[in-house]
């Protein structure tokens, strides 16, 4: 007769420390993730359902996530209660209430345009299907729908003009660097000239840069608009400079092992560049990035304004020049909306550091 064999179950216990334990890991792993995307207060929300300690874990969420909170809300009620107190030239400043109301109505505005937007191509479909239907060798046409553009549509414009000149900027920067970094003789030729622009303002570059596209971009049919290079041009006149010195600071600081280890291989130079030279410069080259990205936002408010390119800033400057009651409301939903995209900006910047450093790292 065979002897039984004995199927006991698992401990209960051993089994809940091992589930929990893998959930420390995936925790662990996503914690870096959220707090570069500006989620970090999530983490101790998941070690608490992991059934880590309530206390600690409930600190550590009230550091992170009701202290920000309760300083917004100060901040809020302090506003709140010293607009009233505040007069200008259109009334009394605007507390949180109304600015959050003209934000509605923008928003209100921004679907109304859409509407009559989606209204004006019907109607022109409509039109040149009833020409093809009389005759089917008709010249039909299809005119853009040429309505102002709403908040919306200016962040938009605004957020592809910043791009647009922070690449033109990090394209011009990052390789002056890297030589400025490598060659000590050209580091002093380029300095002298980096000390001189840096500190120029974008409202002295705009005049210049206005008359000078002016002058050389004449097309009966211009693929970017007048207005809109010239605000790109000035973002990167404005932002490149952080990233040339960080990139230049950072190839510098090199091990200078690392160099000859290269020379021993003998590297052909964008070996050299491209496997020793960026991946070591890496972090300092994204923090110049981060600083031109920064610089960039804010210099492209003032630049949109006098270039008159339909973005925020000329939000800005036709709602100052309109002085309703509703103006001065309007213009701080601008001023918030650039503070949260810059912010935005910032962190998107953080995660691809991250990103691109592991990825040099492997």
């Amino acid at each position: 007769m065979t002897a039984a064999t004995d199927f006991s179950p698992p401990d209960a216990a051993a089994a809940r420390a091992a589930h929990r334990e893998r959930w420390h890991t995936r925790i662990n792993r996503a914690a870096g993730t959220l707090d570069l995307i500006g989620f970090g207060w999530l983490v101790p929300i998941l070690r608490l359902a992991a059934g880590d300690d309530t206390r600690q874990q409930g600190r550590e969420l009230w550091r992170q996530l009701g202290v920000p909170l309760l300083a917004i809300l100060l901040f809020l009620g302090i506003w709140a209660w010293l607009a009233p107190k505040v007069q200008t030239s259109l009334g009394a400043l605007p507390g949180p209430v109304q600015v959050w109301h003209q934000a509605q109505n923008l928003w209100v505005d921004h679907l109304a345009e859409r509407g009559k937007e989606r209204a004006f191509h019907e109607r022109q479909e409509k039109r040149n299907a009833t020409l093809l239907a009389r005759d089917p060798n008709a010249e039909v046409r299809s005119r853009p729908y040429t309505g102002k553009p709403t908040f919306l549509d200016q962040i938009v414009t605004s957020l592809q003009t910043v791009f647009t000149g922070f690449l033109l900027a990090t394209i011009v920067a990052v390789p002056l660097g890297v030589l400025c970094g490598l060659f000590v003789t050209f580091n002093a030729a380029v300095n002298p000239l980096v000390q001189i622009f840096k500190p120029v303002s974008p409202l002295a570059w705009l005049p210049l840069v206005t008359m000078v596209v002016s002058a050389l971009y004449v097309s009966a049919d211009p693929l970017f608009p007048k207005s809109f290079l010239i605000s790109a041009i000035t973002v990167t006149l404005c932002s490149l400079w952080p990233t040339l010195i960080n990139s230049a600071v950072g190839v510098a600081s090199i091990d200078k092992d690392l160099i000859n280890v290269g020379r021993v291989l003998r590297l052909s130079w964008p070996k050299k560049i491209f496997k020793l030279v960026l991946p070591s410069s890496l972090p300092l080259i994204f923090t110049g990035l981060r600083l031109s990205l920064g610089v960039g936002w804010m210099v492209l408010i003032a630049a949109e304004m006098l270039a008159q390119n339909p973005g925020l800033g000329k939000f800005v400057w036709d709602e100052f020049q309109n002085g309703s009651s509703a103006s001065l409301a309007k213009i701080m939903v601008a001023v918030l909306t650039i503070g949260i995209i810059g912010f935005l900006l910032d962190r998107i910047m953080l995660a691809l550091q991250a990103s691109f450093t592991h990825a040099a790292s492997r």
